[in-house]
């Protein structure tokens, strides 16, 4: 069955506009129950089994992968303003094997092996137009599925004083954060970490006193609806149990992990994307970030926090998923294989 996907030579805004329309019936695949019970971040959901924030450029997307076995669906990252994504390309393969740490030089490959890096610079549609479609997806989204609203405040390069700038960025989160538990969201995710982005608000998860400031001001925003705050790779435990003790007092769960960054030199052997480092998804992140959940499982349970881990990183069998869950996720989020292969999820439900 060929089903749509995501259209790598295209534009982020044509993908959107040219989003896929739900199947019908006699196109929908038969999508198996999986056996326990699971959670997002207290949330009763169908299976472990969700979506970051990449592939759900809006809500037919959302509702479409909602379709084909996913029942944690984050919706694609939004600020409180429109914001153009990057030109192409925005999704270049890469040849790697596993990626245990930043800062590496990597070739760009022929075609797509598994890992690829991702260059789209946190874009969003204006604020109306991604309110108005949240509150229609949550309408339509089937019972037994959760909607997480991922958000991003954006920084006020104009403001000098680090103290005013970090509140400026504060209260951005937290108002777009509120707009999307208005909307109808389940739940909120705070992305904290963009390789792709050098300002404040895709690096606070680097900064644990900064961090926790924002999430606190995003807290009393939503209430007591669930937030859970996006990292990328953590260097050493004792900088992730810093970040846990910064943050905990205010977020319900943690989403690792966020690519890992390296360069990319092209096929004439010059560096991509001007020099700069990118995100790179896929197989090549799963160690690292199984590793990355199962530290910061041993620091949740030894402090006895509620804190809810879900794992993020190169899945695309059964066994990785069980892999994340026994490292310590409570449940897991695939972006780079859904968006080659849109029945992986129902090909592992059926392996669970």
């Amino acid at each position: 069955m060929m089903l749509p996907r995501y259209d790598v030579t295209k534009s982020w805004q044509w993908n959107l506009d040219n989003a896929p329309d739900a199947l019908p019936a006699d196109r929908l695949p038969s999508v198996v129950a999986v056996s326990g019970d699971w959670t997002w971040c207290g949330l009763p959901v169908e299976s472990p089994l969700g979506i970051p924030a990449g592939p759900l450029l809006n809500g037919r997307w959302l509702l479409y992968y909602a379709s084909l076995g996913f029942d944690i669906l984050v919706y694609k990252t939004v600020r409180s303003s429109a914001r153009e994504c990057y030109p192409l390309p925005n999704l270049v393969p890469v040849k790697t094997g596993p990626l245990l740490q930043s800062g590496e030089i990597l070739p760009e490959f022929w075609w797509m092996s598994g890992s690829w890096a991702v260059s789209f610079g946190m874009p969003s549609q204006p604020p109306d137009d991604w309110r108005n479609d949240v509150q229609q997806t949550r309408q339509n989204l089937p019972a037994g599925k959760v909607l997480v609203v991922s958000v991003v405040g954006t920084q006020d390069v104009s403001l000098t004083d680090p103290g005013e700038s970090l509140t400026q960025l504060a209260d951005d989160f937290a108002q777009c954060a509120a707009w999307a538990v208005d909307a109808g969201a389940h739940g909120v995710e705070a992305n904290f970490s963009c390789p792709n982005v050098s300002t404040a608000d895709g690096q606070l998860f680097q900064q644990p006193a900064d961090a926790a400031f924002v999430a606190e001001h995003i807290r009393k925003a939503i209430g007591r609806v669930p937030l859970v705050i996006k990292i990328g790779k953590v260097a050493t435990k004792k900088d992730a149990e810093v970040l846990v003790e910064s943050l905990s007092p205010w977020i319900d769960g943690l989403a690792m992990t966020n690519s890992i960054a390296a360069r990319v030199r092209g096929k004439d052997d010059s560096l991509l994307f001007d020099g700069q480092p990118r995100g790179i998804c896929g197989d090549a992140t799963r160690v690292a970030s199984i590793e990355q959940t199962r530290m910061f499982s041993r620091i949740v349970t030894e402090r006895g926090l509620p804190l809810h881990l879900i794992g993020v990183g190169g899945i695309s069998t059964a066994q990785h998923v069980h892999d994340y869950l026994a490292a310590g996720a409570s449940s897991v989020a695939l972006a780079t294989a859904p968006m080659v292969d849109p029945l992986i999820g129902v090909r592992i439900r059926e392996a669970m």
